[in-house]
């Protein structure tokens, strides 16, 4: 009696599933390199993210033979990680550098805006001193005579002229070449006209440097019955004008 023995064929072996650790490694190894750029950090943050996960599935794979790329997902993983590491400290760089540059354009803003002096409504001889120690004053209203020559001056109008002195206080030269000086007076406060003639009108010149003053006399025109002459001074675009309220009649 013969027996038909049959050996059952070799089951065929698993595809190993190495996919996800590889996947790992080549975001990881992105991910690490984006996050050695701060402005990058978001990126690194991303990739190391989903590089770490895959990592960890891949791994997973190879507990339970589905994977052969141990080292692959591990390194995948371990890349994932220190990518997520190097996004933490590109995000704080990254943040702090625009807080800084932030900090420094409001700096500039406050540095360049304009200085209050203080006190505002001043009178003969009171000084308007601003926040970098610039000291304007104005004093010494009285009766002015226009040559013949005089631009600015109307037949039957009075002139009257002051002396402005701008002292230098800060440590920096101060260029009055940009001081503007104008007037008005009577009730209406019509604007006053500023004579121009040989011996008034030049104004400010050149700079003042630090501890020096500068000096000028300057005529205003005024309406015959004017009783007073408001006097401004703007010593220039980083300034605020201060007015000066003189009794002339």
């Amino acid at each position: 009696m013969s027996y038909d023995t049959q050996v059952p064929p070799a089951a065929a072996p698993q595809a190993m599933r190495n996919g996800l650790g590889t996947a790992a490694l080549i975001l990881g190894i992105i991910g690490t390199l984006s996050g050695l750029i701060p402005l990058f950090f978001w990126l690194a943050g991303i990739l190391g993210l989903i590089a770490l996960i895959l990592g960890l599935v891949g791994k997973g794979r190879v507990k339970r033979h589905e994977a052969n790329n141990k080292g692959v997902a591990l390194t995948g993983a371990i890349l994932g990680l220190a990518a997520l590491i190097l996004s933490v400290v590109g995000a704080v760089i990254t943040f702090t550098a625009v807080k800084d540059a932030v900090d420094q354009i409001d700096k500039g803003i406050k540095d360049a805006a304009p200085k209050d002096p203080a006190p505002k409504n001043l009178a003969d001889g009171d000084s308007s001193v601003y926040d970098d120690n610039l000291k304007v004053t104005v004093a010494d209203p009285k009766p002015y005579s226009p040559s013949e020559v005089a631009a600015g001056h109307t037949a039957g109008n009075k002139a009257y002229q002051v002396t402005v002195v701008i002292e230098n206080g800060s440590k920096k030269k101060f260029d009055a070449v940009g001081v503007t000086l104008t007037g008005r007076a009577g009730k209406n406060g019509v604007a006053a006209e500023q004579i121009f003639d040989e011996k008034v009108g030049t104004g400010f010149q050149g700079s003042i440097l630090p501890g020096k003053k500068a000096t000028v006399t300057v005529a205003f025109d005024a309406p015959k019955d004017a009783e007073d002459l408001t006097v401004e001074v703007n010593p220039g675009f980083n300034y605020n004008a201060s007015q000066w309220e003189l009794k002339v009649g």
